[in-house]
C-alpha cells in the first residue's frame, strides 16, 4: 500500500514524517527552553555548550528529514514527469548549499 503523502502550498511532507518532524520539534523547543533555564541559573559554560550542540544536531535530523521528503517526492516527480527536472535539481542543490552555509 502506497504511503499517503500530505500536500502544502509549496511541498509534500510524507504522512508519517510529519508527526516524526512535530516531536522533534517539540523535544527541541524543550531543550531551547533547558537552555534558557541554565542560563538564568547560571549553569556552567560547557554543560550549556553542550546542550547547544544537542539542539544543533536536533535541527539537522529534522532538515534531513525534510530534505529526504523532498527529494524523494518533488525531485523525483518532476524527473519522472519531466517537468522542470533541471530547474527542480538546481533548487535542490541551492538549498542544500544554503543549509550547509558553502
Amino acid at each position: 500500500m502506497e504511503e499517503q503523502i500530505e500536500q502544502t502550498a509549496h511541498g509534500y511532507i510524507e504522512a508519517g514524517d510529519k508527526e516524526k518532524l512535530r516531536r522533534r520539534l517539540r523535544r527541541i523547543e524543550g531543550q531551547v527552553r533547558g537552555v534558557q533555564r541554565m542560563l538564568a541559573e547560571d549553569a556552567y559554560c560547557v554543560d550549556v555548550l553542550t546542550q547547544l550542540g544537542s539542539i544543533v544536531s536536533a535541527t539537522e535530523r529534522v532538515a534531513l528529514l525534510v530534505l529526504k521528503d523532498h527529494t524523494q517526492h518533488c525531485v523525483r516527480h518532476s524527473i519522472e514527469h519531466g517537468e522542470k527536472a533541471d530547474e527542480k535539481i538546481e533548487e535542490l542543490m541551492s538549498a542544500v548549499e544554503r543549509f550547509l552555509k558553502v
